[in-house]
């Protein structure tokens, strides 16, 4: 069974930083790309940013040049370093990889305040 533990977030001043981390265990780590999600209070779940089994990055316009996702296999983590922090930023962060099905972490909150 996939199992994915988000950690790091936080309450955090506006142009602040953050690093999360995911780990996950139940798979073979290295074959899968990972993603992360966030949920604002009152809005849906949106995408964050991926990163491939190959290390190819993609990111969300919102968060592009100031987030960068990246992995590190022999740990079974996934990390999303936050940059140049908004209040806008504020809400609840998931890790997801896609094995079988969605599978989805629990979340960690971070909360920007301005």
């Amino acid at each position: 069974q996939v199992h994915l533990v988000e950690s790091g977030g936080g309450l955090v001043q506006a142009g602040d930083s953050l690093r999360l981390s995911c780990a996950a265990s139940g798979l073979t780590f290295r074959r899968y790309a990972m993603d992360w999600y966030r949920q604002a209070p009152g809005k849906e779940r949106e995408w964050v940013a991926s990163i491939s089994s190959s290390g190819r990055t993609n990111y969300a316009d919102s968060v592009k040049g100031r987030f960068t996702i990246d992995r590190d296999n022999a740990k079974n983590t996934v990390y999303l370093q936050m940059n140049s922090l908004k209040p806008e930023d504020t809400g609840v962060y998931y890790c997801a990889t896609v094995h079988s099905e969605r599978v989805w972490g629990q979340g960690t909150q971070v909360t920007v305040s301005s």
